[in-house]
Order: structure tokens, then sequence, then C-alpha cells
């Protein structure tokens, strides 16, 4: 049951445009910066965190479409991307 909740709110999430979030994000990164024990500076935190959770969405997204048309581009495209080693490549996100 919670795994349905979670993909209902996923998609809810993906249905919302990324420069109308990052318009909100500056807003709830000064929130979560001011703690206080409420609901409400939970919720901040939890906006804050979708809305950085989507802008890292869409890049990992772009960066794939780019690396797919250069190998096309190239002509070395594989049907599968190879497989990572190592640690993943994580990019911190401020603001």
């Amino acid at each position: 049951m919670i795994e349905k909740v979670l993909e209902k709110i996923a998609d809810q999430v993906l249905a919302l445009d990324e420069a109308s979030l990052s318009t909100l994000r500056a807003k709830y990164h000064t929130r979560l910066q001011h703690f206080d024990a409420t609901k409400e500076w939970e919720r901040a935190v939890i906006i804050y965190f979708i809305i950085n959770s989507v802008i890292t969405k869409n890049n990992m997204f772009n960066d794939n479409i780019k690396r797919l048309e250069e190998q096309r581009k190239h002509g070395n495209l594989r049907k599968t991307p190879p497989a990572r080693v190592g640690k993943p490549h994580l990019t911190l996100i401020k603001k």
C-alpha cells in the first residue's frame, strides 16, 4: 500500500513544472535553515528536497539524452548503457 501511495506522489511531482519549482526553491531553503519543531518546518524540508529531486532527475535525464545523441552521432550506440563501476557521480546542488 505504501508503495502505491509513493508512486502516486511521484506521478504528481512529475507533473509539476521545474521552472515553477525552481522559483520556490530559495523560499523553502530559507525556511529549512530556521529550525523550529513544527510540522510546517518538517513540510518545508520535504518540499525543498522534492524540488531538488526534480531538478536532479531532469539533469540526469538531459545528461543521458545528450550521451545517447553523441553515441548515435558517432555510430557506437549500445542497446544498454555500460555498468558503472565504483561510486556514482553525485553533484551537490546549493543555492
